[in-house]
């Protein structure tokens, strides 16, 4: 499997919360899986941290390193797919994860339901 991680369940796998379900824990963790993680996902961390919105004191970029994510860049085809999709959910961030996992043929794992009203294969962060 082919998997994007949201911020949320980045987060939580990062942070070994209980929020994070046993069968999407599983999935993250099986190495037969290839495991994406987004620059938005960084942006927004980076962004909410600095609001103080978020507190993480770790290194975003070492974490991902540390558990051999894949980093996903943005591109301008995410970029253009991201504002064309239809207002069902207003989070710039989420919308680049949703187009990305439509471009690049990954399974979004998420605990946000509004996704699910998008065209895009979802594996709940909460399962």
């Amino acid at each position: 499997m082919r998997l994007l991680l949201d911020t949320t369940a980045l987060l939580w796998w990062l942070d070994d919360d209980a929020r994070l379900g046993s069968k999407a824990r599983a999935a993250i963790a099986d190495p037969r899986n290839e495991i994406f993680v987004s620059a938005a996902s960084a942006w927004e961390m980076s962004v909410k941290r600095a609001s103080g919105k978020l507190a993480v004191s770790f290194d975003i970029a070492e974490a991902i390193e540390r558990n051999a994510f894949v980093e996903l860049p943005i591109g301008i085809a995410h970029a253009v797919a991201a504002g064309e999709l239809i207002r069902h959910h207003a989070d710039p961030f989420d919308r680049m994860l949703i187009a990305q996992s439509q471009q690049e043929g990954l399974r979004l794992v998420t605990s946000d339901g509004a996704i699910a009203r998008y065209d895009v294969e979802l594996l709940d962060a909460t399962a």
